[in-house]
């Protein structure tokens, strides 16, 4: 396994890292995405560890807090050699003060998965998503106190536009808060526009990214093809409206060069995918999800090779898409692109 920097912080994390949603599988999203119980928990992170996977990855509202708890009991008796990430401030319940990220909600949320994963402290705490009704100073004083009692080792965010995590980051260097070092955002083949603002602002300010849903909310698996229906056991059945749009267009491009590639390597879909985004620039961590150890051990195999350079601009060239404004006069105007030339693709 290959280890990398969490974004400027001194924190090593493995490439590829676990995330927990499948466990549990409580509601009608995460039940879609999947029902490991401990046993089978146990087993996963069994494969994980003895591959290198160490950071494993988990949020409150996933399976309603069962996502945590599961994840805390496959882990008992080995917490020294993982690394415990998980997220708060989306909502919990329907009263007042279930959402968001005062203070308040903060340090109730972070007692409660310190209980729900049985340690007693949270390597990675992330904001799940932008609080606009709470002050940023607000926000960062909180974490402030919770790293200072030794609860939290570090601090990171998902979600947030580009003006929402500059502006934290100034906060956090103007009063002297722990730095953001990580932003967990979605990106992938079918989904790349972090790399229209957020990449940049990672590479300038030292926050790495963990990439969550790599394979497309699902779509990248190898089993969705152009001319075939889409299979009776996919997830997407039940849980596209959650996730972000694709048009079957663009999906089916990018699918078609997969499948190329996947001949010409002898690797699988998923693994082609994976892949390439461990190739961009600011990613730190690609966080992958499985329901049972075959999956697991495909997507394991992402790791320790590499696309040829060829191949990777056939990825770029079929999966990228029109630039929105302000920033498409860098890609299609050569006066603007000498004074901002594109960081990928």
């Amino acid at each position: 396994m290959e280890y990398r920097r969490l974004g400027a912080s001194g924190l090593k994390v493995p490439a590829l890292s676990f995330g927990a949603g499948t466990f549990a599988g409580r509601g009608e999203l995460f039940g879609a995405w999947g029902d490991t119980d401990v046993r089978q928990a146990r087993r996963l992170v069994d494969i994980c560890l003895e591959a290198g996977v160490t950071l494993f990855d988990s949020a409150d509202v996933y399976s309603d807090g069962a996502s945590e708890e599961v994840l805390g009991a496959a882990i008992k008796g080995r917490r020294d050699d993982v690394l415990l990430s998980t997220k708060a401030g989306l909502p919990m319940g329907e009263g007042p003060g279930d959402a968001g990220t005062s203070r308040t909600r903060l340090i109730k949320a972070v007692e409660d998965a310190l209980r729900r994963l049985g340690t007693d402290r949270i390597d990675l705490f992330q904001l799940h998503a932008f609080d606009a009704g709470t002050p940023v100073e607000e926000v960062l004083s909180a974490l402030d106190d919770l790293v200072r009692s030794g609860k939290l080792r570090y601090v990171g965010v998902s979600n947030f536009s580009g003006w929402q995590l500059m502006k934290s980051l100034a906060v956090a260097e103007r009063y002297g808060h722990p730095r953001y070092v990580a932003h967990q955002v979605y990106y992938s083949l079918v989904g790349r526009d972090y790399e229209w603002e957020l990449m940049p602002l990672g590479l300038d300010q030292g926050v790495g990214a963990l990439v969550w849903s790599p394979l497309g909310w699902g779509r990248l698996t190898g089993k969705i093809r152009r001319g075939r229906p889409l299979p009776a056991q996919s997830r997407l059945h039940q849980t596209a409206s959650y996730g972000p749009p694709v048009e079957d267009e663009h999906l089916f491009a990018v699918v078609d060069v997969l499948g190329e590639i996947a001949d010409e390597t002898g690797k699988t879909v998923p693994q082609i995918a994976l892949n390439w985004l461990l190739g961009r620039p600011t990613v730190s961590s690609v966080i992958i999800g499985a329901r049972d150890e075959e999956q697991l051990r495909d997507n394991l195999g992402a790791i320790g090779w590499a696309l040829a350079p060829e191949q990777v601009a056939r990825l770029d060239a079929a999966s990228l898409r029109p630039a929105p404004y302000p920033y498409y006069p860098y890609r299609r105007q050569e006066g603007f692109a000498r004074l901002n030339p594109p960081i990928a693709g």
